[in-house]
């Protein structure tokens, strides 16, 4: 976490959390869901702005975090704002040499492989789980038939309980979630 967040923390400690507002998509991608934007439906039905100031998506990155309950977040300073997953916390970038990248940056190595009904890739490691991109799944293919990664089916709607994780802070906040 920035120590500009720390110390608004502790200038301001009483701020109110702050739900709907940011989303993550299945490739790693933050939206900004205004008002509208989030009275037109749900993420990722209705994802609102996609953000692209590079300066942005790294100070994000930089305090994007999970509470103790799996609600994923990124603390603005003093206030917190819970983050809509389309899929799972971390979204993977596969390397060339296998190794992995998070949506933030973060490095990573390989982890329990993991395919659901729809054929999409997970990969649970130290850090958490997250889908592999779909842009590298060609790539993890080569991991799995070298051997380098074994499979294991699952069901995508098991993956929150079974990594403590919650996708829409803003459904279980109003009452509507688990």
């Amino acid at each position: 976490m920035d120590d500009i967040v720390k110390q608004a923390l502790a200038k301001w400690p009483n701020v109110p959390d702050c739900y709907g507002w940011l989303g993550l998509d299945a490739r790693g991608r933050w939206y900004l869901r205004d008002d509208a934007t989030q009275a037109a439906g749900p993420f990722p039905q209705s994802k609102g702005q996609l953000l692209e100031h590079d300066k942005l998506i790294a100070f994000i990155a930089r305090n994007y975090e999970a509470d103790a309950d799996g609600q994923w977040f990124f603390q603005n300073g003093p206030q917190r704002v819970y983050v809509e997953l389309e899929a799972t916390p971390w979204i993977w970038r596969v390397q060339p040499d296998f190794t992995l990248r998070s949506h933030t940056g973060q490095a990573e190595e390989g982890g329990d492989a993991l395919v659901d009904a729809q054929g999409r890739l997970y990969l649970a490691t130290a850090l958490g789980v997250g889908l592999v991109h779909s842009m590298d799944v060609a790539l993890a293919a080569e991991a799995v038939e070298s051997g380098r990664w074994s499979v294991r089916e699952v069901q995508a709607s098991d993956l929150p309980a079974r990594y403590r994780y919650v996708p829409s802070p803003q459904a279980r906040w109003a009452g509507e979630g688990p």
